[in-house]
This record gives structure tokens, sequence and C-alpha cells, in this order.
């Protein structure tokens, strides 16, 4: 006999992430035998490069796959403080790198060690959905950043200020290349972001996980502009490393410990053997570069062909491998509007209520993490389902 438990109020203060929930729909189709081009989640469809495989097949051959330091290998560690000077010329020292279980472990992370329970942080709308579910389950408040198109879609200093001044604020996270959008932060704007964080007192959280993911525009880690920032990255990506759950972060001296003590208790680790493949990352770009080139062919594809099939007002898709339009000419009701399209044309994308509750009823989000043979299956799709 089963005993009936009850929820906690933060258990259920946490949403579902739709594009979770469209993936299991779309593999239940598949299941039934019935074809899916998956445009849902951001998964690149390629794998891992060699190298990284290589490196993991080496490691597992030797038998013994034990615990690292918490804060990760310290090769991978030291690697990691490489790649910002390689990258950005910022001097980063080893010690200050965290290796994480995936980005999602570095917000569980840096959220616990920043903030106390009610606290208030800003986050932009639309913005990933995980961060109000990470934020809602660890009883803090997140505090949306309404983006406007004046704005390119990316948060601003008066924004900040503004929104501060209507509901204090401990903290500010910003993203980019952005989720849903791609949508870059210029270089100045993101000095003005850290500039107007550290005058009104407020914790600074970079997420840079699409870094290397750009298309013409230029990127710029938020180290480059304060040191006391806390920088989010991941080698999921750019590095096609989705399922090896391994990232990084970039923290200032005084979290160093307190982080550690934390992700000793929470996890141990990050594992061994995806630090061990992460280490033989950074010397792949060959390989990831032609990945690359390969979502900048689809994004010329899908800004090409949607606008006339409805698809408008899309955000501007300087980076990572999204884009996010505007849907109002054929619904108000996004999820329903998704449903139909995976049930009848066999595309698979994500409704814009998973990454704006208010605004996202008639929005939509298309990943072209796929291949190109893929990318122009769905839009022949999608033209044979809107054109009848």
């Amino acid at each position: 006999m089963s005993t009936l438990t009850a929820l906690s109020r933060r258990a259920q203060a946490v949403a579902p992430f739709l594009a979770m929930d469209v993936m299991a729909a779309a593999g239940a189709r598949e299941r039934r035998g019935e074809g899916v081009v998956h445009m849902e989640v951001g998964q690149p469809s390629a794998p891992a490069p060699r190298a990284v495989i290589a490196a993991a097949q080496a490691a597992l051959a030797d038998g013994r796959i034990p615990y690292t330091e918490a804060l990760g290998l310290p090769a991978l560690r030291a690697r990691i403080a490489q790649h910002y000077a390689e990258t950005y010329g910022v001097a980063v020292s080893p010690e200050r790198v965290v290796v994480t279980t995936g980005s999602s472990a570095g917000f569980v992370l840096a959220f616990l060690a920043l903030f106390d329970a009610g606290a208030r942080i800003g986050v932009p709308r639309p913005g990933y959905p995980a961060y109000d579910g990470i934020l809602r389950a660890l009883d803090l408040i997140p505090q949306p950043l309404t983006l406007r198109a004046e704005d390119r879609y990316a948060p601003t200093s008066a924004l900040v200020g503004a929104v501060h001044a209507a509901h204090p604020l401990s903290g500010l996270l910003v993203m980019s290349p952005a989720n849903p959008s791609g949508t870059v932060i210029a270089p100045d704007r993101l000095a003005e972001l850290c500039a107007t964080a550290r005058r009104l007192g407020l914790s600074f959280i970079s997420d840079e996980i699409y870094h290397g993911l750009s298309y013409g525009v230029p990127t710029a880690t938020a180290l480059q502009f304060d040191e006391g920032a806390l920088v989010i990255n991941s080698f999921s990506k750019f590095y096609c490393m989705t399922g090896w759950r391994i990232g990084w972060m970039v923290v200032p001296e005084t979290l160093v410990r307190p982080i550690e003590r934390l992700a000793q208790n929470l996890y141990i680790s990050a594992p061994y053997l995806s630090q061990v493949a992460a280490l033989a990352a950074f010397d792949t770009l060959d390989e990831i570069v032609a990945i690359r080139e390969g979502y900048a062919r689809n994004r010329a594809l899908l800004l090409d062909a949607l606008p006339s099939l409805g698809f408008t007002d899309i955000h501007p898709v300087d980076g990572a491998f999204y884009l996010y339009a505007d849907i109002a000419r054929h619904t108000e009701d996004a999820s329903a509007f998704c449903r139909r399209m995976l049930d009848e044309a066999g595309v698979a994308a994500t409704p814009g209520l998973d990454f704006d509750p208010e605004e996202g009823g008639h929005h939509i989000r298309f990943s072209f993490a796929g291949s190109n043979a893929e990318c122009a299956e769905a839009v022949a799709r999608l033209k044979g389902w809107l054109r009848p």
C-alpha cells in the first residue's frame, strides 16, 4: 500500500520545461514509427569531436573511474583558465575555475553561494526557463527584465535600473548569446551592465554557454569588464557534449571555498570520465568550426524561408542555434500550434510560453542545431503544411 506524500511548496512552484515535454511527445511519435524533424531542444545532432571520444575511451580502458576533487581535475581547470587568455586576453587563475556537472549545476551552486531565500534576481524575459525553475526551487524570486525590440531584445542598464527601483534586486543574470533568440549583448552594453551591477551592489552572473557560436558579431566575456563577475559556461553546446554533463564556472576568489563546500556536499565532483574527455575538447577546433558553419547554413535557410510562412518579427539571430519568431498570424496559442505541427507535419518545436509566460503564447522557438538535410526537410514539411 502506497503512502500519500504531500508535495513541497518548492516542488509545486516549478513549472514544466516545455521543450523537454515536446521532446517526449516527439519520442512517442518516433516509437510509433512516424518520422520527426527535431527542432525543439538545443542539442547538436553532431557527435562529440573524435578526440573527445578517444580520450574517454582511453580513460575507460584504464579501468578505474574515480572521484575527483570537488572543484575538478587540476589539469582541466588550468586548461579552462588558459582558454580565457587565448580567446579573450583575460588572465584567470586556475584556482578560480570550478568544474561542474553541466551548466545546470553551476547555476545551483551560484545561486546557493550568492543568495539567501527570498532574494530577488533579475532575469531576462523571454529567457531560458530553467533559470526561473532553479530559482523558485531554491526559494528565490526571479524578477523579469522584459526585453524590447528597440533594444534589440537585449537587457540595458536603464532597464535594470528601472526594475531595481521598483523591485529591489540582489543579483542580475544575463545570457549572451541568448536562449531563445540567439541575440548577443554588444560588448559596450555588457560593460555598462557590469558597471550598473557594481553601482547598485548586485551580484552579476553571466551565462556564456553559447560562446563560440556567433555569426559575424563580436562576443565578450563579462570577465573583460569585471573580475568580480561570476561566469558560467559548458562544453554542451559549442563542443557538442550535451549528454556528457560537464561545464564550468569562473568565480571571484572569495567564492571558491564556499562553492567548493557546496559542491562537496551536493554531488562530490563532476564525472571523471567527462572531465577527461573535456580536457581534449580544446584541441578540436577544426571539427567544431565545420559544425558551426553548418549552423550558419541552417540559419540562412530559416531566415530566408520562415518569414514567407508567417513566422515574423524574428529576434536578432546573432549567435547560438535558435530562431525565435512571432506566430500571431497563425495563432495566439503557441502550445496548440506546436502540437498540431508535430502531429500533422512531423516538425517538433518549442512554444514561446516556455520562455515568456506573458507574451510567449504567440511565439515559437526553432532550434537549428541539426544537420543541413534535417533543416531543409523541416522547411519542406512546413511549406507543405502551411500551404496546402
